[in-house]
């Protein structure tokens, strides 16, 4: 997803490129505090978080950026992969770190989910105004 983040924050194009170009750069800096925070906690409990190029491509669930950096293709492709995520975290993330009992990790799904939930409302809202146009 930081990847993703920022290939469309140097190559969107279009009438709104001043607004998504920020907006995707602040998506990708809290895609970069939450994996931090994230593999911080693997740490934590002992764990090892992946940290190369092969593990990330290995282990992604989500596909390539594959939008031709159009605006409207990029907030649906965004827009799916965040509900992907969430999607993910309510499905394993969660219930496994309850399965071990480890209210830490819980927490910090949760955290993360709210923050993505907020970030596709607000992708739809932007989607809602551009076809009122």
């Amino acid at each position: 997803m930081y990847v993703k983040l920022h290939r469309y924050h140097w190559f969107v194009q279009g009438r709104h490129f001043f607004t998504l170009h920020e907006k995707f750069e602040e998506m990708y800096e809290m895609v970069a505090s939450d994996l931090d925070e994230i593999a911080e906690r693997i740490l934590a409990i002992d764990g090892k978080p992946l940290a190369t190029m092969i593990k990330y491509l290995k282990e992604t669930t989500l596909t390539e950026a594959n939008a031709d950096d159009k605006e409207n293709e990029i907030i649906d492709q965004l827009t799916k992969d965040y509900k992907q995520i969430i999607d993910e975290i309510k499905e394993e993330g969660i219930p496994l770190a309850e399965k071990h009992e480890d209210e830490p990790s819980a927490d910090l799904l949760i955290t993360i989910q709210g923050k993505l939930e907020k970030y596709v409302w607000m992708l739809n809202s932007y989607r809602a105004y551009d076809t009122q146009e």
